[in-house]
């Protein structure tokens, strides 16, 4: 019941209206051996480039060991270790191979009024992360800061503001250095049918520009959910995603631009496997 983490700050009207929009074609199958390993195999196709990955997940207790590996010769490995020591404590390491400078440690804590989360990379002058979030689930507010040891500068500082009740989510961040000022809200309409409504306004205090998305989410039975999203530049998406059996999906999506509908229209498709 807790505020959760700063991530999770407007991620209700993000996932309405990015969540699972795409252009590419990709493919992902999980299996799981005898002794409890998840293996998942992902490919994707964007334009002319093939991108795959092979994970493994081993669970034992409280310790999950995530290991990666990506069609670029990237080896990800990322260990996490859940209640250690106290409930609502996380810690987490990961690192990449070949890159050197890549391993990281990180920190979370969840109490009923506060979200944690802090990291710091492991080499001689790491980068630190922290992110915090005091209140309520119905009320709460963060920040999220990055300091380079090395410079001496903070490459990111954003914070955020959000409000909760039955039906309505409302969120108000200041992203980028202070430059871009958004704010969300995502309503339940209908929660027997899944229809909800979303909006996001972005200001950019540099360009004087602003950015208005919304959408809208319904499902047409139990297994079938359709989505649909336009902004002030005349993009318009719109997806249809089908369950045909448990915690496997086929999604298809289209964005098209209302200002060159003769050339601008893409198509995405999407299919999970899970046993």
């Amino acid at each position: 019941m807790g505020p959760g983490l700063y991530s999770e700050i407007g991620k209700r009207a993000r996932d309405l209206l990015y969540k699972d929009f795409h252009t590419d074609q990709k493919f992902t199958i999980t299996t799981y051996t005898s002794e409890g390993v998840a293996i998942t195999a992902s490919g994707t196709k964007k334009n002319d480039f093939m991108f795959g990955e092979i994970q493994s997940q081993l669970r034992n207790k409280n310790i999950t060991v995530d290991v990666k590996a990506s069609s670029d010769s990237n080896l990800f490995t990322i260990v996490t270790v859940d209640e250690l020591a106290t409930p609502g404590l996380k810690t987490i390491f990961s690192f990449v191979v070949p890159d050197q400078r890549s391993g990281k440690v990180e920190v979370q804590y969840l109490h009923d009024y506060a979200g944690i989360n802090a990291s710091i990379g492991l080499t001689a002058n790491p980068i630190v992360n922290f992110s915090g979030v005091l209140g309520t689930k119905a009320l709460s507010a963060g920040a999220d800061v990055s300091f380079d040891t090395a410079t001496g500068n903070f490459t990111k500082y954003n914070a955020g503001l959000s409000i909760t009740n039955a039906d309505l989510v409302a969120a108000l961040t200041l992203n980028n250095k202070g430059d871009s000022l958004s704010a969300s809200y995502y309503h339940s309409v209908n929660p027997l049918w899944n229809t909800a409504v979303g909006a996001e306004l972005t200001h950019s205090f540099s360009t004087n520009e602003n950015t208005l998305t919304f959408g809208t989410q319904h499902a047409l039975d139990p297994l079938t959910t359709v989505k649909a999203r336009f902004n002030n530049y005349g993009k318009a998406s719109a997806l249809i995603q089908h369950e045909w059996r448990p915690k496997s999906l086929f999604t298809v999506s289209a964005e098209v631009d209302t200002t060159a509908i003769e050339k601008s229209s893409k198509v995405g498709l999407s299919l999970v496997l899970k046993p």
